[in-house]
């Protein structure tokens, strides 16, 4: 009798600490219990990255990484040429869902100090990329609370691993708006060749990743409607660069965004120096990608505008910043060969509103690629060249050029 009472009372105490604390079971160990055998094993899956899955399925994690190591070859007009070699990218990223597969979560982190950025006294560090929390009710919307990527710029939205060149545009480096913690939600019907759509919007904070200086009520909202005339791609090919897949029917894509950022406390919105002010920024984004059969065309229009360029230092009038304002145009085209060779080109050209152009110069940037895809974009060999000529409120100009090799690595 003692034994059922014992047996009663300290099995099933036995049983939750098994499904709850990680720590208690390890893998292949079995308990028994009367006649019945409960395996406590995970299951693996390899995919996108090592999949783990608990064995009563109440959590998942996906683990992923993966890593730019580049040299560059600098020729920089009045400047002593320069070697640099660094690790542009590492990343560390986790996904999965908690209790119900309709919750999901992301999180990436950066470790690079390209991607972290220069330690500064009583400032945040930024190794946190993208921290969000998903409700995902069906396969057509999306519900998001956190940090991620704003729905800008196509190139932007992608991934950096993404890309057939080496880095995005200068238009993408000075216009585009960035990651930023807010309220994020998404419809999106897709059909394989028929009219699809994606609309995205979001309600942030308008200051940027890792931004814990509130002082104001001012946010930002943002908007973007993706149309596909003849259908979705294949492997949801909008978000990367390079018909890899070759495309055996053209497919196209169309998209327009618009941002407003209501008392953005820095240069670029998201991004940027810190001004002395507040401005309301306003940034307009229009794509447009084809793909067939190994060829590939992208275009891309940015513009920023605010009704408040300068902001000055109270105490001294001759320290000012100001919102980088102006409109860029890229022309991106490619063909990937059968053997998985690509060829790259992209013309990119950049004016600042006349306000500033005294202070930052107007720039036209011509860059030829070559990428070997050894795994798709997850692990690929790129070289490039890339020619930039700056003109200059003076009328003088400057030109610059730089050779790249880059390896792209990660799962």
């Amino acid at each position: 009798m003692k034994k059922l009472l014992f047996s009663l009372f300290f099995v099933p105490f036995a049983f939750v600490d098994a499904q709850t604390d990680s720590t208690i079971v390890k893998p292949k160990k079995e308990i028994k219990k009367d006649d019945y055998k409960i395996d406590m094993s995970p299951y693996y899956s390899y995919g996108d990255g090592l999949g783990i899955t608990s064995a009563d399925s109440i959590y998942q994690v996906n683990i992923r990484f993966r890593m730019q190591n580049r040299i560059t070859y600098f020729n920089n007009e009045d400047e002593e040429d320069a070697i640099d070699a660094q690790i542009r990218r590492l990343r560390l990223r986790f996904d999965g869902y908690v209790g119900n597969p309709k919750f999901e979560y992301s999180i990436q982190l950066s470790f690079a100090s390209g991607d972290v950025g220069i330690a500064e006294e009583g400032k945040n560090t930024n190794i946190i990329r993208d921290a969000m929390i998903f409700y995902k009710p069906n396969k057509h919307w999306s519900f998001g609370f956190g940090q991620t990527k704003l729905p800008g710029n196509r190139q932007r939205i992608n991934s950096s691993g993404a890309l057939q060149l080496t880095d995005r545009s200068i238009n993408n480096a000075d216009f585009n708006i960035d990651r930023d913690f807010g309220l994020h939600v998404q419809h999106s019907k897709k059909q394989n060749d028929k009219f699809s759509y994606t609309l995205r919007g979001a309600i942030s904070s308008g200051e940027g990743r890792n931004w814990t200086q509130f002082n104001d009520t001012g946010l930002a909202y943002t908007g973007k409607v993706e149309l596909l005339p003849l259908g979705s791609f294949k492997n949801d090919g909008t978000n990367f660069e390079g018909d890899i897949m070759r495309e055996e029917k053209p497919k196209l894509m169309v998209s327009a965004a618009y941002s407003y950022n209501n008392n953005a406390h820095r240069t670029q919105g998201q991004l940027g120096d810190e001004m002395f002010g507040t401005a309301n920024i306003q940034s307009l984004f229009l794509d447009a990608m084809l793909k067939y059969n190994g060829w590939a065309f992208m275009y891309a229009y940015m513009n920023r505008n605010s009704d408040t360029i300068f902001s000055y230092n109270p105490e001294d009038a001759s320290d000012f910043r100001y919102v980088f304002a102006g409109h860029g145009h890229d022309f991106q085209t490619s063909y990937t060969f059968p053997k998985n060779y690509e060829v790259i080109g992209r013309y990119s050209n950049q004016k600042v509103k006349n306000e500033i152009f005294q202070f930052a110069p107007n720039s036209n940037q011509f860059s030829l690629g070559l990428t070997k895809y050894i795994w798709e974009h997850a692990f690929k060999l790129q070289a490039e060249v890339t020619y930039e000529n700056l003109k200059f409120y003076d009328q003088s100009t400057k030109d610059n050029w730089y050779a790249r090799l880059q390896v792209e690595i990660g799962i």
